[in-house]
């Protein structure tokens, strides 16, 4: 799709197309959760005490709304999405953090995982969603909670989250592995371990 105003050039990396769609991308097979009691969400690594957060607990959090545009390392972008979330901050009220973590890994079902820089993490922007304009999350979308951060391509927004992860140092996700950027950023076309 074209872009179609110049505001909307301005919102659109290199080598982006524009979709009014939400591809369906993923490594593997869709998890589909039917009961609830069994998921939770672990918080570990480089904290003074590790925490999960059950499925009701994580849902009593407080919400917010986002607002963002998105972008896909295959070379879509999706502008003006909404989402319903828990922002970052409101999770790290579990835990604290030691001061030696730097870095987060996101792991999802199946043993997927991706790597982020922790600044990265702790953005404003970044949040755990659970609702995409005004839908709770589909299975293909990485319901019940996927991360989103919007501002690297949008493997780093983990589907079917079930833990976090915090390091001392950087390492690769599965994609990462893979051939994939250890960043992300869509602004500089940082797809592949080799652009």
């Amino acid at each position: 799709m074209a872009v179609n105003n110049a505001s909307d050039a301005t919102r659109v990396p290199p080598g982006q197309r524009l979709t009014n769609g939400f591809p369906v991308l993923h490594h593997g097979e869709v998890p589909y959760y039917r009961d609830m009691s069994k998921w939770d969400l672990r918080l570990f690594g480089l904290v003074e005490e590790e925490a999960r957060l059950s499925y009701n607990t994580f849902m009593k959090l407080p919400r917010r709304t986002f607002a963002n545009d998105i972008h896909c390392v295959t070379t879509w972008s999706k502008l003006d999405n909404e989402w319903e979330g828990v922002a970052v901050a409101t999770v790290m009220e579990h835990v604290k953090l030691k001061p030696e973590a730097k870095y987060v890994m996101l792991h999802a079902e199946h043993g997927w995982t991706t790597n982020l820089p922790i600044a990265d993490f702790l953005r404003d922007t970044s949040f755990f969603a659970i609702k995409h304009n005004g839908e709770l999350l589909s299975p293909e979308h990485g319901y019940p909670v996927r991360m989103v951060v919007p501002h690297l391509y949008f493997w780093k927004s983990a589907k079917w989250l079930r833990g976090v992860e915090f390091m001392a140092a950087d390492k690769p996700g599965f994609w990462e592995r893979n051939g994939y950027s250890m960043y992300g950023d869509p602004w500089k076309e940082q797809r592949y371990d080799w652009d």
